[in-house]
């Protein structure tokens, strides 16, 4: 009867060893990712970086989870960009501007007056050109893009004493923008002195009169209320920009091919939901922000674009100006 008691108690204490292993299989079986952003949680790009983390892990039946940390928590762009290569974030969101540091020509999109409007854009996500370029940077930094969605049309906002109508208006501005090479472009070439300042630094830059100047899309404008700060806005839509989802070369690596057609197929799904929320946004700020006593200007976008081709080109900023007459020919 003894030896039967032992028998039992070390059957028990093998089944819940195993059970014990098992659970912690089951826990190491299940990734958890860093997926970092600057945008608002009342922005869609937060919304739907959620919406895909969700997503992303019903499809892997659990495998891997999704943490969003948004409004610059884990560092301004350039550092999350830094960040995929440390290892200290596994997913970003990210303009080309600032991929392009790694990768030159994929800024080639942020060069002003590009894209004829969103939808040319919308079709280079699609094109022969930005493949090779994400294939281009994916070779050089390592890292691997798994979306690009419509980020918004950049307009130029302004203090009362400093209305932008014409070209000539941009000279001496003191005008803040992303801290990247491409988006010094447009502001250089009509004159301006371009300030680089982090996205959540630029209301109180604003407030204190740091600048005259900032230039962002409207729906930005909106979540980040600059035009509390701002009176004019003037719709110069120089920048028809987009937003990149960027999964580190480490994460990208260790997924299976089915994995990697599930975050490649949610991301792009993410990005176009966005996307679309975007456009709506913008058709209808023009007159809500002409409701709040905003003064929204309706510029000669034409007479800019000529101002800037005049005065400089792509291949002044290490561009290729066969990417830019190949992404121009798209119909």
């Amino acid at each position: 009867m003894s030896s039967q008691r032992t028998a039992l108690r070390t059957f028990a204490a093998c089944a819940l060893a195993a059970a014990s292993l098992g659970m912690a299989g089951i826990a190491a079986a299940q990734a958890k990712l860093r997926w970092a952003h600057v945008y608002e949680t009342s922005e869609p790009f937060h919304k739907y970086s959620v919406w895909a983390g969700d997503e992303i892990k019903r499809r892997t039946n659990g495998r891997y989870e999704v943490q969003v940390f948004p409004a610059s928590t884990l560092g301004k762009e350039a550092d999350i960009n830094q960040g995929l290569t440390l290892g200290t974030v596994d997913i970003i969101m990210a303009g080309p501007s600032f991929a392009g540091r790694l990768y030159p020509p994929l800024a080639v999109s942020a060069f002003p007056f590009i894209f004829r409007d969103a939808e040319h854009q919308i079709k280079y996500a699609r094109s022969d050109v930005f493949k090779e370029l994400a294939k281009g940077y994916g070779d050089k930094s390592g890292n691997h893009i798994t979306a690009l969605g419509y980020f918004g049309t950049r307009h130029v906002t302004s203090s009362a004493a400093r209305p932008v109508v014409r070209p000539e208006d941009m000279k001496g501005l003191k005008i803040r923008v992303p801290d990247t090479p491409a988006t010094l472009i447009f502001p250089r070439a009509l004159g301006a002195n371009p300030t680089p300042i982090a996205l959540a630094e630029v209301y109180l830059a604003l407030q204190n009169n740091t600048v005259d100047a900032q230039e962002s899309p409207l729906p930005t404008i909106d979540a980040r209320k600059f035009f509390e700060v701002q009176k004019n806005i003037s719709l110069t839509g120089h920048i028809v920009e987009s937003l990149l989802t960027i999964c580190s070369g480490t994460l990208w690596a260790r997924l299976s091919d089915e994995d990697k057609k599930v975050f490649g197929a949610v991301m792009q799904e993410a990005a176009d939901k966005a996307g679309r929320e975007i456009l709506a946004a913008e058709a209808r700020l023009v007159q809500a922000f002409r409701n709040k006593g905003n003064n929204v200007i309706a510029v000669d976008k034409r007479a800019f674009r000529e101002a800037v081709l005049k005065a400089t080109r792509p291949t002044d900023h290490g561009l290729r100006q066969r990417d830019y007459e190949r992404i121009l020919a798209i119909q």
